[in-house]
């Protein structure tokens, strides 16, 4: 299935300043990339959602192409993904376009990932907010990492459309300090560690 992109669009969030009042070095920089898509299933219950799978591999490419242009010259430390779907569609349309067939081409576009992607999904009206959970690209349980976008799509999804979110960060929290597994040591380490 081809799948109507009918606008995308980027927010970039870098604080230059910690917590305790210091340059962040390097700045924490969050981007949020987003595809608001026609929802054909929209007012129908359709069983199969293969058709939504499918197609969602070229929204993870361009939501993956998207983000990495965001973050400038930074690398993709950690990632996660929502959907929020318009009020005739299902929660299940968006979670049918977030599954591993949509998160395979954001993982190449970064370089490779080996951890799951945190993810939210919901039905809601245009303007309702959403809260993108983030976690390190290659092991879910380096603490630092646990962060996430709040974004708000003031005429997004119309009752028609689904809103696909990707968001990366290039760095964990600034001032992180509450222990576990850093960063620095998750090489070859399994994505679930």
């Amino acid at each position: 299935m081809k799948l109507k992109v009918r606008r995308t669009m980027t927010v970039v969030d870098t604080r230059e300043i910690d917590d305790a009042g210091e340059a962040a070095r390097p700045p924490l920089v969050k981007v949020a990339v987003a595809a608001v898509i026609e929802n054909p299933f929209a007012g129908r219950y359709v069983a199969d959602l293969k058709p939504y799978i499918e197609g969602s591999v070229e929204l993870g490419e361009l939501l993956g192409q998207m983000a990495l242009k965001a973050l400038g010259p930074y690398q993709a430390e950690s990632y996660g993904k929502a959907g929020i779907v318009g009020i005739n569609g299902e929660q299940e349309h968006a979670n049918a376009l977030l599954t591993t067939e949509f998160a395979e081409p954001v993982r190449r576009a970064i370089g490779g990932a080996k951890a799951w992607i945190s993810s939210m999904t919901k039905v809601a009206a245009p303007g309702t907010p959403i809260d993108v959970p983030m976690n390190h690209k290659d092991a879910i349980y380096v603490r630092s990492h646990y962060d996430g976008m709040s974004l708000t799509f003031h005429d997004s999804p119309a009752p028609g459309e689904i809103v696909l979110i990707m968001c990366m960060a290039n760095r964990g929290r600034l001032n992180a300090r509450v222990g576990g597994l850093k960063a620095a040591d998750v090489k070859g380490v399994d994505g679930l560690v």
